[in-house]
């Protein structure tokens, strides 16, 4: 049988509802177009708020310092305490002269003295180094935004004279006056710091630790040393400030003058010594005092003095 052609006729609701499955993909399409304006939405909100304050820091040297009558008051009180092994008077003024300004402070020792070194520092950086964990922790538990780091000395007192002549024949190499102190492998060198401490421009730092009153103790070699280094190291010309107390000790005496060198110190209050460490090029000398070198003795200019002279603490 021949079979009939069909003609299939298609009603105009199949347009309308999209046809077989018309109306899910209606219903997909919708929802695409929400999510897609509830995203955008969010973005936009997003970089219109406004952004988080920054962290805290510490601060400035813009901060201005205390005021001559605060500082005057905690001096005092820090000269007339009963605490044995504590700085003079006189010597207490002469560190307060050095530090009339917000600095960067550099201390070796946790000493008696040290939350008054902090409180003069007033809106300045003050870190604190020591052998002694344990006062470390104790210390940062009693005090907010207290910033110490132990450090490993691996010097005594009893090798000061063999260590002194090593630095004195490997000047030009490992213990040359200018380098970088984190890479240093000088035996007196301090080079196991946080990275951030070798970084920083220190305008003062006070020596008056580690222990030194025995033969097995680790004395200030080592610090007299770093010292010196990170004052002629800076980046920036400004002068370093460097304090060494318990001058009158041999140890402190010989070492502060073949590194910090007698040309550059400025005054003597009881046993304490105020150096001034100028920067230096790295290749201008491998000698860190200039009369060894036979050269002229530097003078200490007026600027660097100016706070030594116009500090209202400063005793006659």
């Amino acid at each position: 049988m021949k079979s009939t052609p069909k003609l299939i006729v298609l009603h105009p609701s199949f347009y309308k509802h999209g046809g077989i499955g018309g109306g899910a993909t209606s219903h997909r399409l919708w929802l695409l177009a929400f999510f897609s304006f509830f995203a955008f939405t969010f973005t936009i909100t997003l970089l219109k708020r406004p952004l988080p304050p920054p962290s805290p820091s510490f601060p400035t040297s813009t901060t201005s310092p205390l005021s001559a009558t605060i500082s005057s008051a905690l001096l005092h009180y820090a000269a007339s305490s009963n605490s044995t092994h504590k700085m003079t008077p006189a010597e207490l003024f002469a560190v307060a002269s050095a530090l009339c300004r917000p600095a960067n402070l550099l201390v070796f020792g946790l000493t008696h003295e040290a939350l008054l070194w902090r409180a003069l520092n007033h809106g300045g950086r003050t870190v604190f180094l020591d052998e002694n964990e344990y006062l470390i922790s104790k210390f940062e538990q009693n005090f907010t935004e207290f910033e110490a780091y132990d450090v490993q000395y691996t010097t005594k007192v009893s090798k000061w004279k063999d260590l002194i002549q090593y630095a004195r024949k490997h000047r030009r190499g490992e213990c040359r006056p200018v380098q970088n102190l984190l890479f240093s492998d000088c035996k007196i060198a301090i080079n196991d710091l946080p990275n951030h401490l070798y970084e920083i421009p220190w305008d003062v730092i006070l020596i008056d630790g580690p222990r030194g009153y025995s033969p097995d103790t680790p004395g200030r070699m080592a610090a007299i040393f770093t010292a010196a280094v990170l004052g002629r190291s800076k980046r920036t010309p400004a002068a370093t400030h460097v304090l060494v107390h318990d001058f009158e000790r041999e140890v402190e005496r010989v070492f502060s003058e073949e590194f910090l060198c007698r040309e550059n110190l400025v005054e003597e209050r009881d046993s304490l010594a105020h150096f001034v460490v100028e920067t230096a090029a790295e290749t201008e000398t491998f000698q860190f005092c200039a009369a060894k070198d036979g050269g002229a003795t530097p003078q200490t200019s007026s600027a660097d003095l100016s706070d030594l002279v116009m500090c209202p603490y400063r005793q006659s």
